[in-house]
């Protein structure tokens, strides 16, 4: 699987109210537009609240 660009990931996140669950973002990104790879890589952070487009960016840079 390709990285997702983090500045694309943080365009699909934008209007997110933080903190969001997991599932918030995934679903906040869909309704952006996401693609099927940006989806992907948020549904494999872990499972948890964010509290800002930073902790999402560093659990999306922890992925392998």
């Amino acid at each position: 699987m390709s990285k997702v660009n983090p500045i694309q990931l943080q365009k699909h996140l934008k209007g997110v109210d933080y903190p969001a669950s997991k599932e918030q973002l995934i679903q906040h990104a869909q309704k952006q537009g996401a693609d099927d790879n940006a989806i992907s890589v948020l549904q494999q952070i872990p499972d948890q609240e964010y509290e800002t487009p930073t902790d999402v960016s560093a659990a999306v840079g922890d992925i392998e």
